[in-house]
């Protein structure tokens, strides 16, 4: 008589998870807007910590194939003293008066295929998928040309899919108490919207009742990207952010 082999979860898996969170994440943020003057750049510009809402989920089928959601959005205003100069081209130089006004926003979205090795307490997952983002910019000032004084307001925006990949590693010190890293990675290129976004994160899973937990994480996000503005591409525009700080999550798990 033979026994079949019964393949067993790991401990470190749930069959599916969702977590609703924040990240409270210390921005910095470097800006470039074309307008109707030139390129107007910010600087670094480094603020008040902002309160990301962010959404994810995650799936097992069979024992080693995962699905995995997320979603996140940043955004962020700031307002007059952040620039004081840029350059025109032939109109020499153009001085930001008074009120100069700019808003970022981010959105980040993926849906990525994991499998994960190992059956124990310790698993590692590798995965690719795709991304989605939308990229917004919008500017208004006052500014001064040669002695006259100009206004001008404007939004840029624009979107973009892209490939991602990621590796995650998740432990369980018991059925209730979880350590976990993850990495992913997105690059774009060859399009108006391209650059990379980096995210890194690491953290513990602790659940007081069988079903329902919460999640407390550290995590670092770098996002760098690059757009096309004006009539064929003659002008760049550019988003960069770095975001550090903890998150954390009520996790269900069934």
């Amino acid at each position: 008589m033979s026994t079949a082999a019964v393949a067993q979860v790991s401990p470190a898996l749930d069959r599916f998870s969702l977590s609703v969170g924040a990240f409270d994440a210390k921005p910095t943020v470097n800006a470039a807007v074309n307008t109707p003057y030139g390129t107007l750049g910010s600087g670094d510009l480094e603020g008040g910590r902002v309160t990301m809402p962010r959404i994810s989920a995650d799936f097992l089928i069979g024992d080693n194939h995962g699905l995995s959601l997320d979603y996140y959005r940043f955004k962020r205003d700031y307002g007059t003293g952040f620039a004081n100069s840029f350059a025109v081209g032939p109109l020499g130089n153009v001085t930001a008066l008074g009120s100069v006004n700019l808003q970022t926003k981010l959105e980040f979205g993926k849906v990525a295929y994991k499998y994960w090795i190992g059956s124990g307490n310790t698993v590692l997952g590798l995965g690719a998928g795709i991304a989605y983002y939308r990229a917004s910019l919008n500017s208004s000032a006052v500014a001064g040309i040669n002695g006259a004084t100009a206004t001008f307001s404007q939004e840029d925006s624009d979107d973009a899919i892209a490939p991602l990949l990621e590796v995650g590693v998740r432990h369980a010190i018991t059925p209730d108490l979880r350590l976990f890293a993850d990495l992913s990675g997105v690059r774009k290129g060859g399009s108006k919207l391209h650059g990379h976004i980096y995210n890194a994160a690491a953290g513990v899973e602790w659940f007081p009742v069988r079903n329902v937990g919460v999640v407390l994480s550290y995590g670092v996000t770098e996002i760098d990207l690059r757009h096309d503005f004006g009539t064929a591409g003659t002008a760049n525009g550019q988003l960069k952010v770095k975001l550090h700080g903890p998150s954390a999550y009520v996790k269900a798990r069934f």
